[in-house]
């Protein structure tokens, strides 16, 4: 009895002890729903963006906003602290995530965590001609940026290459716009997918580095609207970019980071973009226009105290105190202000304060096979005489000719230069796969100077010698492997300087002649983010355009001349011959660099209008030295049954292109099909054709299959410069189906009613 007592009592006990911790229970949900209740709307992430943005702005004070709209550090800009409102913080990309820098100027904050995995150049992405790898190209890029706390990535770079000479072409997506686009909204979603902006730039016309500052271009409208804007208009429509960054380079007489033109009638109004309009860093100079003409954010503005970090320099840029003084005054509308602070704060919402964002990852043994594969891909096989490639060999002596071979490429190049967890040369990836069973030897051949941030330094070595030892070394080989091309050094492939010449630099030229003369067996390999002549072409085998290719550029080098890996990149540019060839080059020097005679306005004619790269090239009937979209394989397709669904369509459809593809060779490849389109007898020139679609097939050996290319007639039109809209012509196509711009396997004709 007393047992039953005792446990009837624990019983009891236990009991009451429950209901306390009940009641705990329910008071915490009721206090914990009255406090969600009673906690601001922009703070609560089950509201809508624009719910939170409102209640947001009818908080702050006008100082508060003024304070959003310009930087607080190198790479930074406020939030507003007494809201619980974060920063925003921007890192350079487009290639990986900069290291840090220190709070007011150049000097990098030597950090030891910092290291990222640095993806290939975007032009060699764009050589890849797969949307699939550009999304994970984003994605990798958006965990690493999480993972840092960075908000926005300065990129992806979408400018067209209009000349091989310009510095910055490597951070591009090559020639043609169509191509420019349908890589860069799968990378901005990528990107963004992980809570960070793409910032895609450089809003526009952006087109050479020489005085990038200062020059003016003049150009058609249809040259505007067809050629240089369509990748930004994509971005923002279909990517759903979050930030926009103006450009250097004036329009129209007037500075592109503050253009009512570009930034407040095309991009804002036009496109309805509802994000961020960055400016390049020192782009902006007037307040005025600042304010008034489409500028959110002011970044990077040289002021005076600025390099002193004296305490409020950063109030000094034309969006700080000149900007709040001007609104207190009434000399700017304060809905000029609210639009800027609703654009900022909806950034905030989309990026930092975004609860439903990944957590991120750095420098993950998936993001390195990533890179490695991007790198792959992009790889484009220009030359294969005798089936030299793949290179499969026992026992040899291999050659390992070329300061390419070994020279860093990650670290170089301006704002996009990147410290990587490590970088393998090509000449670690030709020991990792070959050295096992061939002797391999490395000689320099060629030299350029030390890397520099704006100015050339000469040589250290003594170019006869190392000419020499190169020949040496040669004769002594089985196979000769040349890593030729550029680097990222001042005047190469660099920001703030464009190339001087399209020959190859540091007397490669003469060294690739007179290898020939001592061994038949070379292969060139350039490394290089640009086109460059190739007058010894004809009497080399083979030539591999590598790019610049990241963390694990020398093991991708590697796999794609082993046959571990299929070449499949197709070229995003054209190669031509000489420079002259394209229409940058083929006038005069108005047309490029500058005209030089008026000092003040640094003009720059757009004279070739619309016919950039193949476009010029083919309506001037010049052969190339290799087309755009050219790229060989070392397996073979049969491609057939070519058709389109429809002959005759109106301006809503969508006509089918179809073919069978087989891969009848003995080896994995993949191969690109492209579809141009050309208008019979239009009433405006146009180019002969123009890409409108594409897709890239890989097939095992043997394998055989069906595929279907949508190609939509809206895509046939032309920009009216009269009724400044797009247009489609009644009247007669052809679609131009092959494997690049010059190798069309048929040619269909559509009739538009």
């Amino acid at each position: 009895m007393i047992q039953v007592n005792i446990l009837l009592l624990i019983i009891n006990t236990l009991f009451i002890k429950m209901k306390k911790i009940l009641v705990v229970c329910l008071c915490c949900l009721i206090a914990g729903w009255k406090i969600n209740a009673q906690q601001p709307v922009y703070l609560n992430p089950s509201k809508s963006i624009e719910e939170r943005v409102e209640d947001a702005l009818s908080r702050m004070t006008m100082k508060e906003k003024v304070d959003l709209c310009h930087a607080q550090s190198k790479f930074s800009s406020k939030g507003v602290a007494r809201l619980g409102i974060p920063e925003i913080w921007m890192a350079d990309g487009p290639f990986g995530v900069k290291f840090e820098f220190s709070w007011d100027d150049w000097t990098p904050a030597y950090w030891t965590n910092d290291s990222c995995t640095a993806l290939p150049s975007l032009i060699g992405l764009a050589a890849s001609f797969d949307p699939d790898l550009s999304y994970k190209y984003g994605k990798v890029l958006g965990e690493e940026a999480r993972y840092r706390k960075k908000d926005v990535i300065l990129g992806p770079g979408v400018n067209i290459y209009r000349t091989p000479l310009c510095g910055r072409n490597f951070e591009y997506m090559g020639e043609d716009p169509l191509l420019a686009s349908r890589m860069a909204v799968p990378y901005i979603k990528g990107l963004q997918e992980n809570g960070v902006a793409a910032c895609v730039k450089h809003f526009a016309l952006n087109n050479q580095e020489t005085r990038r500052s200062s020059v003016n271009i003049i150009l058609s409208d249809r040259a505007l609207h067809e050629i240089y804007l369509p990748a930004f208009k994509a971005a923002v429509q279909e990517g759903g970019a979050w930030t926009i960054m103006g450009s250097y380079n004036k329009y129209k007489g007037q500075y592109c980071c503050h253009n009512d033109y570009l930034l407040n009638q095309i991009l804002k109004k036009s496109w309805g973009f509802d994000g961020v309009v960055v400016s390049d860093w020192s782009g902006v100079h007037d307040t005025m226009e600042a304010a008034n003409n489409g500028l959110d954010i002011e970044m990077g503005t040289h002021t005076d105290g600025l390099f002193e970090s004296v305490k409020n320099a950063y109030d000094q840029y034309y969006l700080g105190d000149r900007f709040y003084q001007a609104l207190q005054r009434g000399e700017i509308s304060e809905k000029v202000l609210n639009d800027k602070a609703r654009r900022i704060l909806r950034l905030i919402f989309r990026t930092s304060m975004n609860q439903n964002k990944p957590w991120g990852s750095f420098g993950t043994p998936e993001h390195i096979i990533a890179a490695r594969e991007i790198a792959e891909q992009g790889i484009v096989l220009l030359k294969n005489e005798k089936n030299i490639l793949p290179l499969r060999i026992t026992g040899k002596k291999i050659a390992v000719i070329g300061e390419n071979a070994t020279r860093t490429m990650i670290e170089g190049g301006g704002s996009s230069g990147l410290k990587s967890k490590y970088e393998l040369s090509p000449l670690k990836g030709i020991q990792n796969k070959y050295g096992k069973d061939n002797t391999i030897i490395h000689t320099m051949g060629y030299a350029s100077g030390p890397a520099a941030k704006r100015s050339v330094l000469p040589s250290p070595y003594n170019a006869d010698s190392l000419l020499n030892e190169a020949l040496n070394v040669a004769k002594q080989a089985d196979v000769v492997l040349f890593f030729g091309g550029l680097n990222k050094s001042f005047l190469q492939d660099r920001e703030a300087g464009d190339r001087q010449e399209y020959e190859l630099p540091f007397g490669q030229e003469k060294i690739i002649a007179e290898l020939q003369k001592v061994n038949k067996n070379i292969i060139v390999i350039l490394v290089s983010g640009n086109a460059v002549a190739m007058p010894w072409a004809e009497k080399i085998p083979a030539i591999v355009q590598a790019w610049y290719e990241g963390i694990e550029g020398g093991n991708a080098i590697a796999n794609v001349l082993s046959g571990d890996v299929n070449p499949s990149g197709k070229l995003p540019i054209s190669f031509p011959v000489k420079l002259t060839d394209i229409g940058a080059h083929a006038f005069d020097k108005t047309v490029f660099p500058y005209d030089s005679v008026n000092k003040k306005t640094f003009n720059v004619y757009y004279k070739e209008d619309i016919f950039v790269g193949y476009r010029w090239l083919e309506n001037k009937k010049i052969k190339p030295q290799y087309p755009f979209g050219f790229g060989l394989s070392y397996t073979t397709f049969e491609i057939n049954n070519i058709n389109a669904n429809k002959k005759t369509g109106t301006t809503d459809d969508v006509i089918n292109v179809s073919f069978d593809i087989k891969n009848t060779g003995k080896v994995k490849g993949a191969e690109v099909l492209q579809v141009y389109v050309g208008q019979d007898k239009p009433s405006v020139p146009k180019a002969l054709k123009e890409l409108k679609a594409f897709r890239k097939v890989p097939l095992e050996a043997g394998v055989s299959t069906s595929v279907t290319i949508p190609v939509p007639t809206k895509s046939f039109a032309f920009y009216d410069e009269q009724t400044q809209n797009w247009k489609v012509e009644k009247g007669k196509y052809f679609l131009y189906v092959g494997t690049s711009s010059a190798d069309i396997l048929q040619k269909i004709e559509i009739n538009i009613n």
